[in-house]
């Protein structure tokens, strides 16, 4: 018998539907061109009613309530939608077993994130298919998508999704989705997709009207009332979704956002309970989390948990070094960006309990110095930190080659997860501002909401505030194959190439046995770090500062070693080197 508790069910000629309701007496099902079927409501809340010889396709939703204050919804677990996410829902076709299986180890992640709707012209999964040699030419092995969870209007970030189960009609129907993954793992490439468990978008959810146990009223969020995480049901409706995405169109893992905006009790419960879920589905699939608490427990490996965390903090970190900016949430790490750097690369957190000013002065984080380099993936950019700067500006645009090929380095041969945002790849300047397709006074409440958060900004650079409502913001962030073909852009996808395949020769290697320790030392703003596995060290060392350096990399391990380096990196007697500004080194030291 299917356990699943929410949407649609095809069994034998038969399609039951459910609807968790607990707030409203009355609900009936409403099949395009027959009358509205009455449903029974259960003690749990349940709604349900069967339907016999209904096509894949047929249009359904659900009518709350009598008379004339009824209102009609869609499934909030629709497996697909007629048109946009207000409208009818669509009976799905028998599920189905992904027809191409895939299988690489972690620590072979080379990921790239992906917004389906500018990753190409047409803004869809079939054409994402036909880059897919693009993606795997390059030197990746994975791509992570953006949200496609069903949301308002024709083009969004995927962050404002409100029909969990269905992806989102403007990329096109979820046999498209499954054909891209299965069209992925053809090509040696695993497919992530980022979750959203924390809110729902704020138009086009129908929960409050029929089920209000969803939400706490008492508990705010940035996005309105908290989801009600105490509740059983309610962690099933989303535990329920990681596991569908998984077993029915065949992801290889899952990146869960910002999990530190849970805000209720039961949030542990429900991290705990959505691990085990995907894990019942596929095992060893990657499950990465947003967590800004940096708490290194739920990633232990011991705990069969989850696989990594994205780690702003090496971010946070870099990033100053590279572009110098120094205030909002980089001032922490500003204080002594090389050393922030270094803790970044030798332990993941920086902040591991220490007070965070950011968070007025409480502790932040737990000790991660146990953790492998692996249960951390590290990013120059990514859809946040591009654009959640005013203009939507990428660091192509503004640094210089010397600091944008001396970041890329340490990020693609340091081993912990390298993950780079569509474009990046070639160095491509392709702006990604915010977007959205809201209407009325939700649309203009975005607009002043943007404006008023940069407003020092555009008051001291005189900017145009480029418009999230406007269709020209969205084609402007949207990748064109022909940027990839100029000589700028060839160069820098061979320079990635070149780093894919080092990586591949130097890391992987050592990376795919345990993790003993490491080892960091610094002479002024120089580092070595030391990366210690069974199978050898990795020894990176780099200049974060303005001048020549002085440092001895103390690399006499047994074996033979083999390195790469970006800059000016000049072999001194006895071994030294002088590291001049913005250079790095990696030596692979495998054990004899």
């Amino acid at each position: 018998m299917n356990s699943t508790r929410f949407g649609p069910i095809v069994d034998g000629t038969a399609t039951r539907f459910r609807l968790y309701a607990p707030d409203t007496a009355s609900v009936a099902l409403e099949i395009e061109g027959a009358a509205p079927l009455p449903m029974d409501k259960g003690a749990d809340g349940f709604f349900a009613a069967s339907v016999a010889g209904l096509a894949p396709g047929t249009r359904y939703r659900f009518r709350i309530g009598e008379g004339e204050g009824a209102v009609a919804v869609p499934d909030p677990a629709s497996r697909g939608q007629a048109d946009d996410a207000d409208g009818w829902s669509l009976v799905p076709a028998p599920a189905k077993a992904p027809s191409c299986g895939f299988s690489r180890p972690w620590h072979e992640a080379i990921i790239a994130e992906v917004h389906v709707g500018t990753a190409t012209p047409e803004g869809t999964f079939k054409a994402l298919i036909d880059r897919l040699d693009h993606y795997r030419d390059a030197g990746f092995t994975v791509i992570e998508l953006m949200p496609v969870a069903d949301f308002p209007g024709r083009r969004n970030w995927g962050y404002d999704g409100v029909l969990l189960y269905a992806p989102d009609t403007a990329y096109g129907t979820p046999d498209d989705l499954r054909a891209l993954i299965d069209a992925a793992h053809e090509h040696g490439l695993g497919v992530m997709l980022d979750v959203v468990y924390n809110h729902f978008g704020p138009s086009g959810n129908y929960l409050p009207l029929y089920a209000k146990s969803f939400f706490r009223e008492d508990i705010h969020t940035p996005w309105g009332p908290a989801i009600d995480l105490e509740n059983e049901t309610v962690r099933a409706f989303f535990t329920e979704n990681a596991a569908y995405w998984l077993a029915e169109f065949g992801f290889d893992g899952l990146r869960f956002d910002a999990v530190h905006a849970l805000a209720t009790e039961g949030a542990e419960t429900f991290l705990r309970e959505i691990a085990a879920a995907c894990r019942a589905v596929r095992p060893e699939a990657w499950l990465v989390l947003e967590n800004h608490d940096n708490i290194s427990g739920w990633m232990t490996r011991e705990d069969h948990l989850f696989t990594a965390q994205w780690n702003d903090d090496w971010h946070h970190a870099f990033h100053v070094i590279g572009s110098g900016e120094r205030t909002g949430y980089y001032a922490p790490y500003a204080r002594d960006a090389v050393a922030s750097a270094g803790r970044a690369l030798s332990e993941g957190f920086v902040f591991q309990g220490e007070p965070y000013p950011e968070a007025g002065g409480h502790p932040r984080g737990t000790s991660s110095t146990s953790l492998a380099p692996d249960a951390f993936v590290s990013f120059v950019q990514n859809h946040d930190h591009i654009g959640n700067r005013p203009l939507g500006d990428r660091l192509a645009a503004t640094l210089t080659p010397e600091r944008l090929a001396f970041l890329r380095f340490v990020l693609m041969l340091s081993p912990a997860i390298p993950l780079l945002f569509q474009g990046e790849e070639a160095l491509l300047p392709t702006p990604f501002p915010f977007f959205c397709d809201f209407e009325g006074e939700l649309a203009e409440a975005v607009r002043k909401g943007r404006r008023s958060e940069f407003a020092d900004f555009f008051d001291a650079h005189g900017e145009s505030f480029p418009d999230p409502l406007s269709e020209a913001t969205f084609f402007s962030a949207k990748l064109k194959a022909e940027d990839m073909r100029t000589p700028q852009a060839r160069a820098e996808l061979d320079a990635f190439h070149r780093l894919a395949e080092q990586r591949q020769r130097l890391v992987w290697p050592l990376t795919a046995s345990p993790y003993r320790a490491s080892e960091l030392t610094r002479t002024g703003d120089a580092l070595r770090v030391a990366w210690h596995y069974d199978a050898g060290t990795l020894v990176m060392v780099l200049n974060a500062g303005k001048e020549p350096v002085l440092i001895d990399p103390q690399t006499s391990i047994p074996g033979m070693p083999a390195g790469a380096s970006i800059g000016g990196v000049i072999h001194e007697a006895e071994g030294q080197l002088t590291l001049d500004p913005f250079a790095a080194a990696l030596w692979s030291l495998a054990r004899a």
